[in-house]
């Protein structure tokens, strides 16, 4: 079978997760391989026996080929730790999903995304809220990611629609059980517009289950370069992406409330506890770099002058990174590395940002600026 099937197959099996995962393509190399490991090698790798009984019934029950070719017939995607198109800001996360299904299609510029998530029982202040900033954010080229909910979640998603923006709808259910069932409508639009994408690290048919929408709330934030909440009340599950936003090193962002509304109440303890105050749609896009989204995607789809630049560019974006980190994963060296971030800094493609840190510039190179 095709190595994907094997990837396919450990989705399938409860007890391995991204961490447990990991150890077995460290130690066999490859998920065939360790498909067809013994148990007494998956326990030497810390494999409990509850999780092989698992994995035996998934090999005993599942035909893989037949699972990819439903996937295939639905017109969905698996992307795993080494597709090509996998997020890189998801990918850079502690616990990425080693596998996701997606229906619709992530592109590159996806890579400047937003979240805007809250309460289900929003107010008129938070929908309108919601709806000015999202319209802002969409007019800028910034996609919009959330979890498909009721309330604030669904006015993000169809107000980034209306504006003729993107969106990615990330899921605490397979992508055969949406949830809430009245939002299939939304997603078809998110789909057949090919305006975003619907994703989900779960098997198809998995229901909606409570246990499920944590861990989803961690995918959310890291599609993210940051975290909006609009209304929140104290115990929203808002909060715990937040919380990921926060582990994961991104920005979280939250819009005041009255104080005396219960569904303000978890947005101004955010801004109590350093949350940056949203008033504007400004306020983000000059915290997260991103003021001239249409420049730095076209920086980033353009062709490079050099192998150096081209080793380079993968790797850049709008979050800072250190040269030292350059120098490690282009495999170039230092000398190459500062000579060629001074050709690329002169041409307006990348921006030094202190302490020997580069982006990709908010200004493209006049050659770029054509094909923006």
């Amino acid at each position: 079978m095709d190595e994907l099937h094997y990837w396919l197959g450990f989705n399938l099996v409860k007890g391995i997760g991204p961490v447990k995962f990991q150890a077995l393509l460290d130690y066999f190399g490859e998920a065939g391989a360790a498909w067809r490991a013994g148990d007494d090698e998956l326990q030497r790798l810390g494999i409990d026996q509850r999780a092989i009984a698992a994995l035996r019934e998934v090999q005993a029950n599942v035909d893989l080929a037949r699972y990819a070719a439903r996937v295939a017939e639905a017109g969905y995607t698996l992307l795993t730790w080494q597709s090509p198109e996998y997020p890189r800001l998801l990918r850079e996360i502690p616990g990425a999903p080693p596998l996701l299904y997606v229906a619709g299609r992530l592109q590159e510029m996806d890579n400047w995304s937003v979240a805007v998530v809250g309460t289900r029982r929003l107010t008129s202040y938070g929908r309108q809220v919601a709806r000015e900033l999202v319209a802002g954010l969409a007019r800028s080229n910034v996609t919009i990611v959330s979890g498909l909910a009721r309330g604030i979640d669904a006015i993000a998603h169809q107000t980034a629609l209306e504006a003729g923006g993107r969106t990615v709808a990330v899921l605490g259910s397979g992508l055969e059980s949406i949830y809430p069932p009245e939002h299939r409508g939304l997603v078809r639009q998110i789909v057949e517009g090919e305006q975003g994408a619907v994703v989900s690290e779960y098997p198809l048919d998995t229901m909606p289950e409570a246990r499920n929408f944590p861990p989803r709330n961690r995918i959310i934030s890291g599609l993210s370069l940051g975290v909006i909440v609009v209304e929140a009340g104290e115990r929203s599950g808002a909060l715990i992406t937040t919380s990921f936003a926060a582990e994961q090193g991104r920005e979280v962002f939250a819009v005041p409330g009255n104080i005396n509304s219960r569904a303000s109440a978890g947005a101004n303890r955010l801004i109590q506890e350093g949350a940056k105050l949203v008033t504007s749609v400004e306020d983000v896009l000059t915290e997260l770099n991103l003021t001239m989204v249409t420049q730095q995607v076209a920086v980033q789809m353009a062709l490079p002058e050099s192998a150096e630049e081209a080793a380079l560019m993968a790797h850049l974006s709008p979050q800072p990174v250190h040269v030292d980190e350059l120098v490690q994963a282009s495999g170039l060296s230092s000398a190459q590395v500062g000579s060629t971030l001074a050709l690329m800094e002169l041409k307006g493609m990348v921006q030094q940002v202190g302490g020997m840190k580069y982006v990709l510039c908010r200004e493209t190179a006049p050659e770029y600026k054509a094909t923006a």
